[in-house]
């Protein structure tokens, strides 16, 4: 049979035109156009000098331990059912506390600045804005008094390295405090700094150097260098100024001889929410649990301390079993998505933390590449929960994951 042909009538063809008016904000052009993590990782990498990003994308050594994290969550079945009312999905519970309005907070990440000039300060308002907690790192480069001013409304969260010189810890906790922030999240997986061969073999340092290097690398890049140097100066805002490299600032900061004493003390001295972070076997979470902690954080830094370390996803089920009605379980390291948070919320996570995720969008586009990366990871829940047949974070249970097995120990 022969097709017939004709002409199109003009009110067939006009429903079907739909151009978009042109975006004058680059900013916004950018972001538009990412629709994962990863779409804003590689945004971000185009954007910032090689330094600042692989400060943000490296890990320890050989980065095993971020790859098997990564992996692991890839390498999950999940279960959904059928014919459910998911017309409405409720994403919010109660977290150390306080509501939440979806189950992640931004982690505590050092150096921010130097990713982003916005840094911490677009880190706390994009969280606000969302309901989520921000967490603000010890080597913050933004003060504590100056990310509670920017997000007076906002969950805040502070994380502590133990000084040697236990004076200095007391009054980053006694400033915390004044300043509002909740929780105080004691960092414990650094008895010394990792050894992360990309800082290294940039000569990673703050405030940045300026080499042929990394001059060679500005020319594509001036957006950077232009607010890097139209800014105040790059600093850790919450301590004093030590020059020197990132490894060699750490290694007068961490303290090897830390023991399960000093936890106490701290304890001891915050009037907030008290969670360890750091936690990678059963035994020192039930040890932590035992010392009476709020919550814990199944974390090994991002993969940034031991490389090889366990893979905190996998220690998931077996710590949400033996203490999941003890006390709250956080999880971070390897989360790139949405699907990856309800997988860990199914398996007992209470909630889970947000790191390099984060500072991709900060990277791509400062605030606003926060509020994307937000923007992104909500929706993925959202769909991941109605997908499986889900209407409320308490719904979920292990019967909706498998974690399949491709690392097992040998006999």
């Amino acid at each position: 049979m022969t097709m017939r042909r004709r002409i199109p009538r003009i009110s067939e063809i006009t429903p079907l035109i739909r151009f978009r008016a042109p975006r004058l904000n680059a900013t916004a052009r950018r972001l538009e156009t990412a629709l994962t993590v990863e779409d804003l990782r590689r945004i971000a990498r185009r954007r910032t000098p090689r330094a600042a990003f692989d400060y943000t994308d490296g890990a320890a050594e050989d980065e095993i331990s971020i790859a098997r994290a990564r992996q692991a969550f890839q390498d999950i079945e999940f279960h959904p059912a059928i014919l459910r009312d998911v017309s409405t999905v409720d994403t919010g519970r109660e977290v150390l506390g306080g509501r939440v309005a979806w189950p992640f907070a931004i982690a505590p990440t050092g150096f921010t600045r130097l990713m982003q000039t916005e840094g911490e300060l677009a880190g706390v308002r994009a969280a606000a804005a969302a309901g989520i907690p921000f967490s603000l790192s010890t080597l913050g480069t933004a003060a504590i008094e100056d990310v509670a001013a920017a997000a007076p409304n906002g969950r805040k969260w502070f994380q502590l390295y133990m000084w040697r010189d236990r004076e200095k810890s007391m009054a980053l906790l006694e400033r915390a405090a004044a300043a509002g922030f909740d929780t105080v999240l004691a960092t414990v997986d650094c008895p010394v700094g990792g050894a992360r061969l990309r800082d290294a073999r940039n000569g990673m340092a703050i405030p940045p150097a300026l080499t042929l290097r990394t001059v060679l690398d500005t020319i594509p890049r001036p957006a950077w260098w232009f607010n890097l140097f139209t800014t105040e100066p790059l600093a850790f805002a919450s301590l004093d100024r030590l020059p020197g490299t990132v490894a060699q600032y750490m290694d007068t900061m961490f303290d090897p001889s830390l023991t399960f004493d000093d936890l106490a003390w701290v304890k001891e001295h915050w009037p907030g929410k008290f969670v360890v972070k750091g936690i990678q076997t059963l035994d020192d979470a039930r040890a932590v649990v035992d010392l009476g902690a709020d919550g814990i954080v199944l974390s090994n830094h991002g993969g940034r301390q031991l490389d090889r370390a366990p893979v905190p996803f996998h220690l998931l089920p077996t710590v949400a079993r033996e203490l999941g009605g003890d006390t709250e379980i956080l999880l971070d390291t390897g989360i790139m998505s949405g699907a990856d948070i309800v997988a860990a919320i199914a398996l007992g996570a209470r909630c889970t933390l947000i790191g390099r995720a984060y500072l991709y969008g900060l990277m791509a586009g400062g605030e606003a590449g926060v509020r994307r990366v937000i923007e992104i990871l909500t929706g993925q829940i959202e769909r991941t929960m109605r997908l499986l047949g889900v209407r409320d974070l308490a719904e979920l249970t292990p019967q909706h994951v498998t974690q399949l097995q491709r690392l097992t120990p040998r006999a």
